[in-house]
Parts: C-alpha cells; structure tokens; sequence
C-alpha cells in the first residue's frame, strides 16, 4: 500500500485530498529546487522544463504525469511557500 500525504489547495481553503507520499516529495523537491530564490520567477512552462530532468523515472516515466503531480503541488505550496503573480502567471518562493 503506498503511503500518502494530505496536500492543500490554495483556492479551495479548509479542504484536503490524499495523494501518493512518494510522487508528492519527489515533485515538491523538484519544484523547490527549481524555483529561484531572491525575488525571480518562472512561468508554468520554464518551471515543467526545469523540473521534467530532476524527477525519478521510476516515479514518472519518460515524465509522464508530470503535469497532473506539478500542478496538484503547485496549488499545495501556494498555500504557503511559493506564490504567484502576473498574466500569464509566474511562480516564486515566498
């Protein structure tokens, strides 16, 4: 049985899913790491290019689902530990 871990969504507040341990720190990991820090951004492309080559294949083969798992923790850590700003949006850490 995988483990998971509740992640939030920032424009849902006080609500909650499951998902799977494993491919959410795998992703959040990435993302953090590709984020600059000191005020810069990345649009939602730059941000996937970025995290596609740091992601386990054993967790997303030839990237596959990375899209869905990006997205699900993106709207988690906007709940906290990155923003967003401008059209088209860009992310940040907070």
């Amino acid at each position: 049985m995988n483990e998971k871990v509740e992640v939030e969504n920032v424009n849902h507040p006080g609500k909650t899913e499951r998902v799977d341990r494993a491919k959410y720190e795998a992703m959040r990991a990435a993302m953090l790491a590709a984020l600059p820090s000191g005020g810069a951004s990345l649009n939602a492309a730059e941000l996937k290019a970025a995290i596609l080559p740091a992601l386990p294949d054993a967790l997303f083969p030839g990237g596959s689902t990375a899209g869905w798992w990006l997205k699900c923790v993106q709207l988690d850590l906007e709940a906290g530990v990155i923003g967003r700003e401008g059209k088209p949006l860009r992310f940040r850490r907070t």
